[in-house]
């Protein structure tokens, strides 16, 4: 028997779902999984398309990656254009900040090398980089992840930045949202353990369905009791925490991490170190 068996634990991950939920699975949790969000395909989303186009027009002074799976599906779609070439002459000829060694693996793994990289991994350091090395008139790229970040590219904009919003992996409810309901439900009636979330859209899209399906009231009170909301970290955590969510976070915001800190916070047994 494995340290979470008997505890259920709700997973609302799409992207590398399979590998959080197996890695749950062996140590013995009943999963119960319902996507909050869905990804609109990149080499069909048309504003990535555009935002695309628009920097290979002319030069880039500043470019900003704040995610390096969203930094690669971004060249990914450029390839599929026939635009990866053009794009990473123009990035290259830029200055390059990152968030964090993982968005740092993406950056080098493309060619090019980083100006800056957050050691803390937020995009409160990263940003503020940025608008010290300052950005009057510089054409700056920033490359989001799901959601928009106006609270850190609106500075940027006021501060005299040419700004170029590149958002690959834009989240959209999914087509079928009866699991997330049922998952709501379940959170009410106390039958999960914990509820994962691995990122800020998700968390985000979870509370907007709960208000859709009138149960919203109730829903926070459960998350606000004996459940865990465990995140990957605290860019995902801030939604859950503006509504008064407590919430669990592991040391290095890493999927391992996060089944790690379930384990230990939810678990039966000592997790040995790895």
């Amino acid at each position: 028997m494995g340290e979470l068996s008997g505890i259920a634990i709700g997973v609302t991950a799409e992207r590398r779902a399979g590998e959080f939920i197996a890695a749950l699975e062996r140590h013995g949790a009943e999963v119960r999984h319902a996507p909050t969000i869905t990804i609109v395909p990149l080499d069909r989303d048309p504003a990535l398309k555009e935002a695309t186009l628009r920097l290979v027009a002319s030069p880039v002074d500043i470019t900003v990656v704040t995610t390096g799976a969203g930094f690669r599906g971004w060249l990914d779609a450029a390839g599929g254009w026939g635009l990866r070439g053009p794009l990473l002459d123009r990035l290259r000829e830029s200055r390059v900040y990152a968030r964090g060694p993982k968005a740092v693996g993406a950056v080098r793994g493309a060619g090019l090398r980083e100006t800056f990289s957050a050691e803390s991994e937020s995009n409160a350091e990263l940003f503020e980089a940025v608008a010290a090395a300052g950005v009057l008139g510089q054409r700056t790229a920033v490359q989001l992840h799901g959601t928009p970040l106006p609270e850190f590219t609106a500075p940027l904009v006021e501060a005299g930045a040419r700004l170029v919003e590149v958002q690959p992996y834009r989240w959209v409810s999914p087509p079928d949202v009866t699991p997330v309901h049922a998952m709501v439900d379940a959170a009410i009636a106390g039958e999960l353990g914990a509820l994962a979330f691995t990122s800020a859209p998700a968390a985000t899209n979870f509370l907007a369905l709960a208000r859709t399906s009138g149960r919203y009231g109730e829903l926070l009170t459960a998350l606000r009791g004996p459940l865990v909301c465990a995140c990957v970290g605290p860019v995902t955590a801030a939604p859950l925490e503006a509504v008064g969510v407590e919430t669990v976070q592991p040391d290095r915001q890493r999927l391992g991490a996060l089944v790690k800190l379930l384990v230990t916070t939810l678990g039966r047994a000592e997790v040995p170190d790895a």
